[in-house]
């Protein structure tokens, strides 16, 4: 089967149609998935470290073994990361082409063979001035990011400002690439060629959280005299050389380290929440790499290095966006004039290994994926339901394992081409449903995350009722929480409960500010709060418009297990201002609450509320125990 792959955002010679990406066919492959210990983003340690918030994250880890044995979700602070060994310290390009066993043998035994180890020396040396006179390392670039993220425990203010160091790589028409997490809650972006003592202030014109990429613009021309951007190159395949270069800890020159491809597969995005393909490789990749570029023998860049494997069984196991990514994340820029995302079929699917339950399900060969529950926000709600069996996406024939052919010989999760769509495109899936063959075709959209791994904007909601602070639940504010502060009940919801419609939010009691109106009250904190006098709350927008439009003498709030915290609504207006001056908050709700109340799902229509279901739907369900998410 044939998949296109991305070659060029510049190549304006070869482009055509309405997309400025050159494409080129190429068969794909892939080898089985494994579960990683702790997938972690190498930024560099920040300059101003908090060690407070340090300690709340390693507290965390130890309060959760089952998530540390799992794939780790990693901090988004480069503050948070440690500092670890370059393998490269001693200055000297590492091959890592040769055998670990070889080098330390051809270490050992020089003084035997002096004249063969000074002619590998010279051979080095010259590959090592190879690389140095290279014109693309020209085209990789410093980011220095001043980062001031939001204080989630404390949504009306910003957490105290930290500064990192990344990598960047010119890709033509002005712009730059990078990794999101190292402009993630910029306030500065500056950027600073090799060789060059000036640094150019840059734009964040796109961040796609989930792909972890980022696109920057340089204004100032300057910047770009004399400047040849990087050509973008296929996707490689199993042991080809590949270099990665970028500024990592260590010094403040320019850096290359050399290994080869080891494995090319669906990979879980550490800084994201979705799973896309990436590129395994042994090459070193330390903080500071991040957003940096990996190049093959000619000089073409494969990807982005963007994360690292950590465990104490393993060593040298980096990740690298690969092209068919990047252009997906460029492509779909250009398309929308921002990033939209991948999208999502919102199904849970389950392996068809076992024969007599594909013979129960009526299925007459060894193929096909069970749809184990359809996400009610995805396009897919409309055309499949729980039992359906899909054996073809777009006419490519699942297999029982939930695999589709990649390249010639492997085979690839089914999801990789979920993620070749794009926001708004049509699959045409082929399914069995009662033991007879049809065809739906449905609409491809991003998933809806009840609790989102990332807030739009930034800042996130907040309302506070007579000192009562209410915010939706968020991933950012369990990681900053701690999961033991937040409980066993919120998390099950976080981890295992889905939106049943766009717009939905759990919103929580965050904590109480102790005033004498709310006396009794002040040791409740991290609360989901359900009811509204009777009316069941969608959001927290919702929450606020049946506030302002309460004319009742009690504001009642009803909380989880039927627990009840009751206001007079007279006295509580009295008091929110003087409220607000002793605690120093500059507005009782976020400036999104400002706006006009939509609902997301029109006044009249009522919904079904469910507690947890029996179908679980937690992150260990993407591609474990039979279970994936598509």
């Amino acid at each position: 089967m044939a998949i296109a792959v991305a070659s060029s955002w510049f190549n304006a010679l070869a482009s055509t149609g309405t997309s400025r990406y050159t494409v080129s066919s190429q068969r794909l492959f892939s080898s089985p998935q494994i579960s990683a210990t702790r997938l972690v983003v190498p930024k560099a340690a920040s300059k101003s470290p908090n060690p407070k918030r340090r300690a709340l994250k390693e507290h965390a880890r130890k309060a959760s073994p089952q998530k540390e044995a799992n794939i780790e979700k990693l901090s988004r602070r480069s503050r948070d990361e440690r500092p670890y060994s370059n393998a490269d310290d001693h200055g000297d390009v590492q091959n890592a082409e040769q055998p670990q066993s070889t080098a330390f043998k051809s270490f050992g035994t020089q003084r035997k063979n002096a004249k063969g180890f000074m002619g590998n020396l010279k051979d080095q040396q010259a590959e090592t001035a190879k690389i140095q006179d290279a014109t693309f390392l020209n085209a990789v670039v410093k980011v220095y990011c001043t980062h001031t993220a939001p204080d989630y425990s404390l949504p009306w203010q910003k957490q105290r400002q930290y500064t990192s160091t990344g990598s960047a790589f010119m890709i033509g028409d002005g712009k730059l690439l990078t990794n999101a997490h190292c402009v993630e809650h910029n306030t500065q972006v500056k950027v600073k060629r090799r060789g060059d003592d000036t640094k150019y202030v840059a734009k964040v014109l796109a961040k796609g959280m989930e792909c972890d990429i980022a696109l920057l613009s340089v204004e100032n021309e300057n910047f770009w005299k004399g400047a040849e951007p990087l050509q973008f190159g296929h996707l490689p395949r199993l042991q080809d050389p590949v270099t990665v270069v970028g500024y990592p800890l260590g010094g403040d020159t320019i850096s290359v380290t050399k290994g080869v491809v080891s494995r090319i597969e669906v990979t879980s995005y550490a800084h994201g929440s979705g799973e896309l393909l990436g590129i395994q490789i042994d090459a070193a990749i330390n903080p500071g790499n991040s957003g940096g570029p990996a190049f093959n023998d000619q000089g073409e860049c494969i990807g982005v290095a963007f994360q690292v494997y950590r465990s104490d069984d393993v060593e040298n196991i980096g990740y690298v966006i690969p092209t068919t990514v990047v252009s997906h994340f460029l492509d779909d820029y250009e398309r929308n004039g921002k990033y939209t995302g991948f999208p999502s079929l919102g199904i849970l699917l389950q392996k068809l290994e076992n024969p007599a339950l594909r013979a129960c399900l009526k299925v007459p060969s060894n193929e096909g994926v069970l749809v184990r529950r359809v996400e009610p926000t995805s396009g897919a709600s409309n055309v499949l339901k729980e039992g359906d069996v899909i054996v073809s996406f777009d006419g490519v024939e699942v297999g029982s394992e939930g695999t589709v052919p990649f390249r010639s010989t492997e085979r690839i999760a089914f999801r990789y081409l979920i993620s070749q769509k794009f926001t708004g495109d049509i699959a045409e899936l082929g399914i069995i449903r009662s033991g007879a063959f049809m065809k739906v075709h449905t609409a491809m959209n991003p998933r809806v995350h009840l609790v989102p791994y990332y807030i739009e904007g930034g800042q996130p909601s907040y309302l506070i009722v007579a000192g009562l602070v209410f915010t939706p639940l968020s991933e950012p504010l369990i990681d900053e929480e701690c999961e033991d502060s937040i409980g066993l009940k919120l998390l099950t919801k976080a981890r295992y409960s889905m939106a049943r419609f766009k717009g939905e939010q759990i919103v929580i009691l965050s904590q109480v500010l102790a005033n004498e109106v709310n006396i009794g009250y002040e040791d409740m904190s991290n609360e989901q709060v359900l009811k509204f006098n009777g009316t069941r709350i969608k959001n927290i927008h919702h929450l606020a418009h049946l506030i302002d439009s309460c004319n009742d003498r009690y504001l009642v709030f009803e909380f989880e297990d039927n627990y009840l915290a009751v206001l007079e609504r007279e006295a509580s207006s009295a008091a929110s201002p003087c409220i607000l001056k002793d605690y120093g908050i500059p507005s009782e709700r976020s400036s999104d609450l400002l706006e006009p109340y939509v609902d997301p799902v029109g006044e009249n229509e009522v919904l079904e509320h469910h507690d947890l279901g029996d179908s679980p739907v937690a992150n260990s369900d993407f591609g474990f125990d039979g279970l994936q998410w598509a």
